[in-house]
């Protein structure tokens, strides 16, 4: 009774969040239309232009840089931790640092990439200032990176030993048997990791908001400074009037549509991969 009750309280959760952002954005796109909203490159109330592709693609492309810096480095490392030096004093204390950045509020790297990323990058003339896409992807694939290796850490250790050990009775290398045995064997959870991770840097505000540059223009470059879906709901959230207000919350439902696309799309792959 109480997995009942637990379920359908999610599933009428999720459908009031659907129902809010759905009707407080309907006149949204009865005043402006909805491919015109999100195919319009042109953002400014003044002139009564709300275009929403600068921010959807300051979103796609600082989250798709992220999870592409993310994955080497959090493989490596989940490989090193929960394989190459598992049980070891070294994987021990790695995993303990790599789980207490995992759980580090975003707020703290943000100020961080602030004092100290962004001067870095002003020095080498990149962005505005120091401002831009380049830093806040950097900055997201920071924060993803220890939680996408949290999560890895966990499947590649539950490799059964005994495959491993066959695998070198049978003259396998270690490259081998990471290749051939442990890596296709966690192949699931480390997608779902990857999956988890996206979808948590694609919703990401603060860290985005801190040093991308809050531009309402489209943005031409990585080294230019832009706009998230979730970055331009925090700036313009409290001042908006009526009809912007709207439109913030149009903003807020393509946010939602695109995370439940990516883990959509998440789950059709792990089921091509596994089956």
């Amino acid at each position: 009774m109480t997995l009942f009750v637990s379920t359908l309280a999610l599933l009428f959760l999720m459908a009031g969040i659907l129902y809010l952002l759905l009707s407080q954005a309907r006149p949204a796109f009865e005043h402006f239309g909805f491919f015109r909203f999100i195919g319009s490159s042109e953002w400014n109330p003044e002139n009564g232009q709300y275009g929403a592709l600068p921010f959807l693609t300051g979103t796609l492309l600082t989250a798709s840089l992220a999870l592409i810096i993310c994955i080497p480095f959090s493989l490596s490392l989940a490989l090193f931790v929960g394989d190459l030096y598992k049980g070891r004093k070294i994987a021990f204390r790695l995993n303990t640092f790599i789980d207490v950045l995992a759980g580090t509020p975003s707020v703290i790297l943000g100020i961080w990439g602030y004092y100290s990323l962004r001067p870095f990058f002003a020095a080498l003339h990149i962005g505005h200032q120091g401002y831009g896409i380049l830093p806040a992807t950097i900055l997201l694939a920071l924060m993803i990176v220890p939680y996408a290796t949290s999560m890895i850490i966990t499947f590649i250790a539950a490799v059964p030993t005994q495959l491993k050990e066959g695998a070198y009775c049978l003259g396998a290398t270690r490259f081998e048997v990471i290749r051939n045995i442990s890596i296709p064997f966690a192949k699931k959870g480390i997608m779902s990791a990857y999956a988890l991770a996206l979808g948590r840097v694609l919703g990401e505000t603060i860290i985005v908001t801190i040093i991308i540059g809050n531009s309402n223009h489209f943005p031409s470059g990585i080294n230019d400074i832009g706009n998230t879906l979730a970055s331009v709901i925090f700036n313009q959230f409290e001042t908006a009037d009526a009809l912007k207000f709207s439109f913030l919350f149009a903003i807020a439902l393509l946010l939602f549509l695109i995370t439940a696309i990516v883990n959509l799309f998440a789950r059709y792959l792990l089921r091509r991969v596994v089956s």
